[in-house]
């Protein structure tokens, strides 16, 4: 069952950082997964206390996914002005391409990675190295993580499937495809995000990006 941070005395409280919450809402016909078959991990012990470097690592995930949801606002406003007539799909790939999610830097690896080298400098982190540390530091968040590890493949494909969509488009001038692509991947990603941040915040504050960060 999924965690609750409006209860009172829950660990988000005690943590100070809350994730942020699915409002449910849903613009494609067609769901990128079944999240009834999510797995959730288990709240932490009422006794469990948090550093103040754990709350940053916390507030990162969060804040990174801030940018992303920006990111996704932005790419639907480009494929609003495709839509208008306002942009050619050319220019709308080429913003794509230079977006972070496109670069494959959505995931939470490769922006840890650049967080933990600003902190710890020369200590360095591969993008995979954080989910391995967390699954072998708490074994109860294994099935989330290979969870969050499918997720991130589904949604690789659906940024894919835009771009697609707008090549289509400049060749074709489908826009019913582009629509239906940029839909699915809006679902995709909020779910996911929010699904991530109620998972993986608070391990992080308690595991950290790496062992001894926190």
């Amino acid at each position: 069952m999924s965690l609750d941070p409006s209860q009172p005395g829950s660990e988000y409280e005690r943590l100070g950082v809350t994730p942020t919450p699915d409002d449910g809402t849903r613009v494609s016909a067609v769901a990128p997964w079944d999240e009834a078959t999510r797995p959730h991990r288990s709240p932490s012990r009422p006794e469990v206390a948090y550093s103040d470097t754990g709350r940053q690592v916390g507030q990162h995930l969060v804040d990174v996914h801030d940018m992303l949801r920006r990111e996704l606002s932005e790419l639907r406003e480009i494929v609003a002005q495709v839509r208008d007539g306002a942009l050619d799909a050319g220019d709308a790939r080429s913003a794509l391409n230079e977006m972070a999610m496109r670069q494959n830097d959505w995931t939470l690896g490769a922006f840890c990675s650049r967080y933990c080298h600003a902190v710890a400098r020369h200590h360095g982190l591969e993008d995979d190295a954080i989910f391995p540390h967390l699954a072998s530091s708490d074994e109860r968040l294994q099935p989330v993580i290979g969870r969050l590890t499918e997720e991130h493949l589904v949604i690789h494909d659906a940024i894919e499937e835009v771009d697609r969509a707008l090549v289509q488009h400049i060749n074709h001038h489908d826009f019913e495809r582009l629509q239906s692509a940029i839909d699915l991947l809006t679902d995709a990603l909020l779910s996911h995000l929010s699904y991530e941040e109620h998972e993986l915040v608070e391990p992080l504050a308690r595991l950290g990006f790496y062992a001894n960060q926190v």
